[in-house]
C-alpha cells in the first residue's frame, strides 16, 4: 500500500538521534547521551499524596473535560513562579501547554510557513530544530560564545535576512552548551527584536538548576515592545512525565495559542495540572530545587575534574553554572560519528553535535549530561571516552 503523507512527515524512516540513544541505553554502558533529571530526586511520597488531596477535594474536576487555557490553579503557580525571572503577569497572559514541547510546535504552527527563516543559536536544541524543520523552516545560525549568541552576529544575520519570522534562544544553561547569555547580550536582543520587529521564542527550562553564579532576569522581563514570548516547563524542577509547561504572552497572542492548542489536543490533562497545584500548596519547591542544584553542581564537577583528567589538553568544554550539559569540542576530529563509535566499543556514550545545528554543523562536537548519571560511573565513564578520543586522533593522524 502506498501512502500519500504530507510534505512535513520525513522522506526517510532513518532515526539518527533515536538510534544513537537507543544504542546508548544498552546494558554496560555508560551513557551521557540523555538529557534526563536524575529520577532519584522526583518527589514520589509527595506527588502521591497530593494526588490523594486532588481526589479527595476535586476528583470529579480534575476527570472531566476542562479549558484550553488551563486551570486557574496552575496558572497562579505560575504568575507566582515567573516573578524569580523578573515577569509581572497575571493568569490572563498564562497558558498550560503539555509539555515545552507543544509551545515549540504551536509556535510553529502561528508563525511559520514554509521557507520561513528562523534564527537560532549555533548549535541549539535539536529537537526545536526537528519541530521547526517539519514547518519548512529555513535555519540561520547564530554563533556563540561563553557569553551566549553574539549580537553583531544576530544583527548581521537579521539584515541579511530580512523577512526573518522568530528567533529562537535558550539563555540559561543553554541546550546543549550549557552557557548563559549575559545581561547585556539579553538587553540587546531585546532592542534589535523590536527595531527589526521579530518576534523571540524565549526557551527557559533550565534556568531555576542554578548551582554558581547570579541569578540573570529574564528577556521576557526586559521586553517593552511585545515582541518576547515566554515558555517554561515543570519537567526539570519536578518530574517530566507530568507533561507540564506553559507560555507567557500577551492576550492577543495567547488567544492564538489557545485556538490551535484547542485543536491538538483541547487541553492538557486535567489530573495533572491539579497535581502539581496542589503540589505547590501543600509542599516547599524551593527546597526542592536546592536538592536538585546540589547534586547537578557535584555530578557536574566531577564531569569536569575528569575531563581535566583524561581529555587532551587541547580538547575544549563549556563552563556551566546550573542546567544540566557540557558542550564539548574536540580539535582534530572530523567525523563524530567515527568518534561515537569508537566510544560505544568502550561501552561509553554521547549525542554527537550535528543534530543540534539548523544549518551546517561544527565537526568533533558533542554534548555530555550529568544529572543523570550515577557519581561512581562519572569518572569511569570519562576515562573510556578520554582514550577513545585518543584512539580517533591517532587514526586521523595515520
Amino acid at each position: 500500500m502506498n501512502y500519500h503523507f504530507s510534505s512535513r512527515v520525513p522522506k526517510s524512516d532513518v532515526d539518527p538521534v533515536g538510534n544513537i540513544l537507543k544504542i546508548a541505553g544498552k546494558p554496560g554502558i555508560i551513557s551521557f547521551a540523555g538529557g534526563l533529571p536524575a529520577p532519584e530526586l522526583f518527589p514520589v511520597d509527595q506527588i502521591t499524596q497530593a494526588t490523594d488531596q486532588v481526589l479527595k477535594e476535586k476528583g470529579k474536576d480534575a476527570l472531566q473535560y476542562g479549558s484550553s487555557q488551563g486551570i486557574q490553579e496552575l496558572r497562579d503557580v505560575i504568575v507566582d513562579r515567573v516573578k524569580i525571572e523578573g515577569i509581572n503577569t497575571d493568569a490572563d497572559h498564562v497558558m498550560v501547554a503539555t509539555g515545552s514541547q507543544q509551545t515549540l510546535d504551536l509556535t510553529g504552527k502561528i508563525f511559520l510557513d514554509r521557507g520561513d527563516t528562523v534564527i537560532v543559536e549555533k548549535p541549539t536544541y535539536l529537537c526545536a530544530v526537528d519541530v521547526f524543520k517539519s514547518y519548512g523552516a529555513h535555519f540561520v545560525g547564530v554563533d556563540m560564545d561563553e557569553d551566549g549568541m553574539k549580537m553583531d552576529m544576530l544583527e548581521k544575520a537579521l539584515i541579511e535576512n530580512p523577512s526573518t519570522k522568530l528567533i529562537y534562544t535558550i539563555p540559561n544553561f543553554q541546550n546543549p552548551t550549557g552557557r548563559t547569555m549575559t545581561l547585556s547580550r539579553r538587553e540587546k536582543l531585546v532592542e534589535l527584536a523590536e527595531k527589526y520587529d521579530v518576534m523571540v521564542l524565549e526557551d527557559n527550562p533550565y534556568g531555576a538548576v542554578r548551582f554558581a553564579g547570579k541569578n540573570l532576569p529574564s528577556i521576557k522581563s526586559l521586553d517593552k515592545s511585545g515582541h518576547v514570548i515566554y515558555m517554561g516547563t515543570f519537567s526539570k524542577i519536578l518530574a517530566p512525565g507530568m507533561r507540564l509547561g506553559w507560555i507567557v504572552t500577551d492576550t492577543k497572542l495567547l488567544n492564538k495559542y489557545t485556538m490551535m492548542k484547542q485543536s491538538a489536543d483541547l487541553h492538557t490533562d486535567n489530573l495533572s495540572q491539579y497535581i502539581v497545584a496542589k503540589y505547590f500548596e501543600m509542599f516547599n519547591i524551593d527546597e526542592h530545587i536546592q536538592s536538585i542544584c546540589h547534586l547537578y553542581q557535584k555530578r557536574e564537577q566531577l564531569m569536569m575534574s575528569a575531563i581535566h583528567k583524561y581529555f587532551p589538553s587541547n580538547v575544549k568544554c563549556s563552563q556551566p553554572e546550573g542546567g544540566m550539559f557540557i558542550w564539548v569540542e574536540v580539535p582534530g576530529i572530523e567525523d563524530t560519528q567515527a568518534l561515537f563509535d569508537d566510544c560505544i566499543k568502550n561501552n561509553v556514550a554521547f549525542v554527537p553535535g550535528e543534530p543540534f545545528y539548523g544549518d551546517e554543523g561544527t565537526p568533533g562536537t558533542f554534548r555530555l549530561n550529568y544529572s543523570n548519571m550515577h557519581e561512581d560511573q562519572i569518572e569511569e565513564g570519562i576515562k573510556r571516552l578520554g582514550a577513545a578520543i585518543q584512539e580517533s586522533l591517532t587514526k586521523s593522524l595515520v
